[in-house]
């Protein structure tokens, strides 16, 4: 099976594997924290107020929400990523790497 360079840097690596899977954790953590919340009180208050509530901001307010959800998802994958590549480290009989 062919891997791609990040992931053989990170299976070489995993001291920062584990460094990036914890700090990812943490961003996903930070950004996605009530962004469900916020994001129905924004729709709320769009449809209330409409044009009036996109003059005051409420539209750039969502495409700041909808950036945020996207961010949210990008430090999952990264998470996501270092977990599979640490867990195929410990599972491995030749821990320097595949396909090295």
């Amino acid at each position: 099976m062919a891997y791609n360079r990040l992931y053989r840097f990170l299976l070489r690596r995993w001291w920062l594997t584990f460094l990036v899977m914890g700090v990812s954790f943490v961003a996903f953590g930070l950004v996605s924290l009530d962004l469900l919340r916020i994001l129905t009180a924004n729709f709320e208050f769009l449809s209330m107020y409409g044009l009036d509530a996109a003059r005051e901001g409420g539209l750039v307010q969502l495409l700041g929400l909808i950036f945020s959800g996207y961010a949210a998802a990008f430090f999952y994958l990264v998470f996501k990523l270092c977990e599979k590549v640490l867990v195929d480290r410990l599972s491995l009989a030749n821990p320097k790497g595949i396909d090295s």
